[in-house]
């Protein structure tokens, strides 16, 4: 019997992950009888008493296991940990807040019994804000223009992979990981699945605007040249620009010495729009040395304070760090 896996994130959900249990056991359970299934939740340090849930539901449900993290490390490191130590023969990834529909898994699991290696979601239309849908559209299209790879517009990461490719996540060493882009990256055969994104069941959405930067840079200087080569371009055209300025006043003064003044608003304007200019690139390029700096740090992706119902043996992190030891400095 081959088993799933479905994990699920979570950070301050104690009204969702009770619900959530419930309708992915109960689809599994129905839908799919002839598989063998675990839940595994793994909990970004939550503080509003998600994890005293969660103890809960594994204590009823052996199936039911939990990884909590000793701190929150982000939106991305914390699920493709998650990712990393399930055992399932494939493996579902979808949100606490059901705006991942559940009625997607036998979708999912369908496509991959026809050999696909990865199925996702892909949203085709969304009940949120419309103007946060329309930005999103915005950022994905152009992503998509400036990347070497071509990117998955409306992926959030929702779907099942299998565990072949499980295993190549395990080979890449990357400590700073964007799922969206690898699966965009690596080239393996998949299926795309439409489906409308539902609003969140309860709760509030923790996507503030950092976090949503956040992942627009980590995509940007992940996967894109342009940034670069942009300031690089606009840079020589700027000094070309100013070049001929210089070059025309130089010319009008020495002709017209007592009739032209130059005057300090032309400097003044040109100062400070190179000046502005130059901010904005030196602050583009920190973004990538940022990103630079977290991969050669080669810091762990997640470090544990508790498993419940899962193996306790332990687990080889990328870059061969051994995670449940770290589990058990922290």
């Amino acid at each position: 019997m081959k088993k799933i896996s479905v994990l699920i994130p979570c950070y301050n959900e104690k009204e969702n992950v009770g619900p959530i249990s419930q309708a992915v056991t109960g689809i599994l359970e129905k839908e799919l009888p002839e598989y063998d299934y675990e839940l595994v939740f793994i909990d970004n340090d939550s503080t509003d008493g998600t994890r005293d849930i969660i103890r809960e539901l594994c204590r009823e449900n052996p199936r039911i296991k939990a990884i909590f993290n000793a701190r929150n490390f982000g939106q991305f490191n914390s699920p493709y940990y998650g990712m990393l130590q399930v055992t399932g023969d494939c493996v579902i990834e979808m949100v606490a807040d059901f705006q991942d529909p559940v009625e997607l898994i036998p979708k999912y699991v369908r496509e991959w019994e026809k050999g696909y290696k990865i199925v996702i979601g892909i949203k085709t239309s969304s009940q949120e804000n419309k103007i946060m849908y329309w930005l999103r559209s915005l950022y994905y299209r152009t992503i998509k223009k400036l990347s070497d790879v071509e990117q998955i517009e409306h992926f959030t990461g929702s779907g099942l992979y299998d565990r072949e490719f499980i295993e190549v996540l395990r080979r890449l060493d990357d400590p700073t990981p964007f799922l969206r882009g690898i699966v965009a990256e690596l080239g393996y055969k998949r299926k795309e699945i439409p489906y409308e994104q539902p609003k969140r069941r309860a709760g509030k959405t923790h996507n503030n605007f950092y976090k949503l930067y956040d992942a627009a840079m980590l995509s940007v200087t992940s996967y894109t040249k342009a940034g670069l080569r942009l300031a690089t371009i606009f840079g020589s055209i700027c000094a070309l620009i100013s070049m001929c300025v210089a070059l025309v006043y130089l010319v009008m003064k020495l002709i017209w010495w007592d009739r032209f003044p130059a005057g300090m608003a032309p400097m003044l304007i040109g100062m400070l729009f190179l000046g502005s200019v130059q901010l904005f690139f030196i602050g583009f390029l920190g973004e990538y040395i940022m990103s630079i700096n977290q991969r050669v740090m080669k810091r762990p992706l997640v470090i544990e304070e508790e498993r419940i119902n899962m193996d306790p043996k332990p687990t080889k992190e990328p870059g061969g760090k051994d995670a449940e030891k770290d589990g058990e400095q922290a």
